[in-house]
């Protein structure tokens, strides 16, 4: 028998297809395949892509073209697989496999049967499958952190979203088999875990026939790790009953991210988000009074079709008037498969640039004067990276995810991947520096 081919990996998107690289890459290694860093030195490329909006799209195409000229031997993967499977095996010669987003796990038939010469379609119209902890995985992100998806897929549908056309109905794993999960990466040294899927707050629904998140997090809160953060609440799942477990459980992180997405109600109507406009204020109000100390991150969405000057003005005051501590702001993606896409007053570019510009300019010294509030004081930092030429970590406090938001620099001695406790000494409007406490 001869030696297994090795295989590099190329991720894209969003933290839910990093688990299914993670996976990808743990099934492989499991059996015999050597997985490399060095696209150059590997026999195959897994590029897991993303095709949420026009931006990503151009993104993995380019990784692909680019590992096409390198004469690569290219398995796609993820939401491009499974938006545009016959076009980009018929397009691009050197792509050998198209994988879709629910079928990741038969990663080594598929290379396989690529090795036997034949070139393979595996993307499931419906996507059904969903990884557990016995599924094995190999972790890409740095040694103190770890993302734990509870649930895959979604139900709703937003005029603007392409996801459940991507990833299928939502389907959740039950609080066994997320707990055995939390409780191997606390094993593994994790101090963060942070639990993802399409819309957390709507965990259980399809498993339980009610949501089940509050439950979740009560049973988190025995596991030994010391913090649990939440992304993706959407504000009516933030009950009363939600609210208290995360105020009750010490290591759930009262750091909520609420995709709001806009604040008009004649907007979120045309998102087919109707639900949202009636609770906005309501909701946050709530949040803050329960949980005084929370962080809340939004994302909004600025040009979607038919927003007038006057609805951009109502969403300018809401920011000023709610004061978030982190704010996203995309501007509006038309995508061929959603509703959006075709409705009419669509917004030109230069309008829609200009509206996320004026939103982003109100949101910086929020932002700032929030990070501001934190000179001065202690607070735990997870330290995540060393930059050897000034000796100097860096790494994010509770009120900071990764990726989104910002920063810690800290001086002073400090091990990757622990939490130790840094005085603020200095804000900038995103990031922060500070210095060790020694004990």
């Amino acid at each position: 028998m001869g030696k297994k081919p090795t295989i590099a990996f190329s991720h894209l998107g969003c933290e839910k297809n990093r688990i299914d690289t993670e996976h990808t890459i743990g099934l492989l290694v499991q059996a015999g395949y050597e997985v490399d860093n060095d696209e150059e030195l590997a026999d195959y490329v897994v590029v897991n892509t993303c095709s949420f909006i026009q931006a990503a799209r151009q993104e993995s195409v380019r990784t692909i073209v680019e590992l096409a000229e390198a004469n690569k031997k290219i398995v796609i993967m993820g939401c491009m697989a499974q938006h545009f499977q016959e076009q980009l095996l018929e397009e691009i010669p050197e792509a050998v496999a198209a994988i879709g987003t629910g079928d990741y796990h038969q990663i080594v038939n598929v290379i396989e049967r690529v090795e036997k010469g034949e070139k393979v379609k595996l993307v499931s119209p419906e996507p059904t499958y969903i990884a557990d902890e016995t599924t094995p995985r190999y972790r890409t992100t740095t040694e103190g952190v770890a993302y734990l998806r509870v649930a895959e897929g979604c139900d709703y549908r937003c005029a603007f979203c392409i996801i459940p056309h991507l990833r299928g109905n939502q389907r959740s794993r039950s609080i066994e088999s997320i707990v055995a999960e939390a409780k191997q990466l606390a094993a593994q040294g994790v101090q963060e875990i942070i639990l993802i899927s399409q819309i957390t707050t709507n965990y259980g629904v399809d498993l339980y026939g009610e949501p089940k998140l509050a439950e979740l997090l009560v049973a988190l809160g025995k596991v030994d790790v010391p913090w649990i953060r939440m992304h993706y609440a959407y504000p009516t799942g933030l009950t009363p009953k939600v609210i208290e477990a995360i105020r009750a459980t010490p290591n759930v992180l009262p750091y909520l991210d609420l995709p709001l997405q806009h604040s008009h109600p004649e907007i979120l109507r045309a998102m087919n988000r109707p639900w949202q406009g009636r609770v906005n204020d309501s909701i946050i109000e709530r949040i803050k009074t329960a949980i005084p100390e929370a962080v809340v991150r939004t994302t909004f969405i600025v040009g979607f079709p038919g927003e007038t000057d006057a609805h951009f003005e109502h969403l300018m005051q809401f920011v000023e008037r709610h004061e978030f501590d982190h704010v996203g702001v995309f501007t509006f993606s038309p995508e061929e498969e959603t509703p959006a896409y075709s409705l009419p007053n669509q917004i030109p570019q230069e309008i829609m640039d200009a509206r996320r510009d004026a939103l982003m300019a109100l949101q910086q010294p929020i932002s700032w004067q929030r990070n501001q509030a934190q000179e001065g004081k202690v607070v735990d930092v997870l330290i995540e990276q060393e930059n050897p030429e000034t000796g100097e970590y860096i790494g994010r406090s509770a009120r900071f995810s990764p990726e989104v938001d910002g920063l810690v620099y800290v001086k002073g001695v400090a091990r990757l991947g622990s939490i130790v406790p840094v005085k603020i000494t200095e804000a900038e409007p995103y990031d922060l520096k500070g210095e060790v406490v020694s004990s």
